[in-house]
């Protein structure tokens, strides 16, 4: 997130479980004002009651002004962002808002639609394929793939809406040789149709549609992740960051992203995402040899460069131009 981004506080007016392990959020205005409007694949930033600050998706119609509605997947694992968001933001407790953003805007040049959602990936894609059902204009199909149905959230909404005839859900029960074949769908590009790809979801199918979409033009395909390596790792350490262009030395203990202690400290880089998918945060890396976590560096940068909103050391100290 940018130090410059300008948080409004909303209320929350809707928690409730909408899946195993998922919370749904309603923010609304305190006041009853309408909100900034929204288009399909659009984000926002909250702060979390842990005090991080996070990005999620906005899943309910984009054309709706008058709330913004999430879904946060608690992850037992991560920094806190999401466990504090799922065990102690409340109905009537206030949040801290940023304004709306899309990375993954659908294309008004597309004609034809593939949608696929894996897990909590569904929540900009939802919000896509309400909008392509309410224009009617436009076909589309959603592949929504989850581990099972007690983990797959809006199932009932999907299934009893008209968006069922559109939608193709599979549970794989966590087995990997029951993974649902995309490639009779991405075997064909669209070139000739005017068809677009768009995918959100984990890394691992991530990377399966990348590599089952290498033959489209990359202009057709696009991706929304939600995040890098986020999670503790058991052998994670503290370590040691000095910044260049300030020579001050910054102790990063495990849990924290060398983004947040330099937020705190005064020092100011840009940022957006902070899960190590948008590449706002790339920083030069000057000495030391880097843990990579992030899905945006090429190979051939990853001597030469950090994402700190989430890559750490691998040993030692590293030196960054900040």
């Amino acid at each position: 997130m940018n130090t410059d981004t300008i948080f409004s506080r909303l209320i929350v007016t809707r928690s409730e479980p909408a899946a195993q392990g998922i919370q749904l959020f309603e923010f609304r205005h305190p006041e009853g004002a309408a909100l900034p409007p929204a288009t399909p694949g659009a984000h926002i930033k909250v702060k979390t009651p842990s005090g991080h600050t996070r990005q999620y998706s906005l899943c309910n119609a984009p054309d709706e002004t008058d709330r913004y509605v999430i879904a946060v997947k608690r992850e037992a694992q991560g920094r806190g962002g999401s466990m504090s968001m799922v065990d102690q933001l409340k109905v009537g407790d206030t949040v801290e808002v940023g304004g709306v953003e899309n990375l993954f805007e659908l294309d008004e040049r597309a004609r034809s639609f593939i949608l696929v959602a894996g897990g909590i990936g569904i929540t900009p894609v939802l919000a896509m394929a309400r909008t392509l059902l309410a224009e009617g204009e436009r076909k589309f199909k959603l592949y929504y793939l989850t581990r099972d149905p007690e983990s797959t959230a809006f199932l009932d909404e999907i299934k009893n809406s008209d968006l069922k005839s559109h939608v193709v859900i599979h549970h794989d029960r966590g087995d990997p040789s029951n993974s649902y074949d995309l490639w009779p769908a991405l075997e064909k590009p669209g070139t000739l149709t005017g068809q677009h790809v768009y995918c959100c979801g984990p890394r691992g199918l991530m990377d399966a549609v990348r590599d089952m979409t290498g033959h489209w033009p990359s202009s057709t395909v696009h991706f929304e992740s939600f995040g890098g390596d986020t999670k503790i790792h058991a052998d994670d350490q503290a370590f040691t960051v000095r910044l260049a262009k300030s020579g001050m030395d910054l102790e990063i203990p495990v849990g924290r992203s060398i983004l947040e202690v330099a937020r705190e400290h005064g020092i100011h880089a840009a940022s957006s995402c902070e899960s190590g998918t948008c590449g706002t945060c790339k920083t030069a890396l000057l000495e030391g040899e880097a843990d990579h976590r992030d899905m945006v560096l090429l190979d051939e940068e990853k001597s030469s460069h950090i994402m700190i909103c989430v890559s750490r050391a691998k040993a030692g100290r590293l030196v960054i131009d900040l």
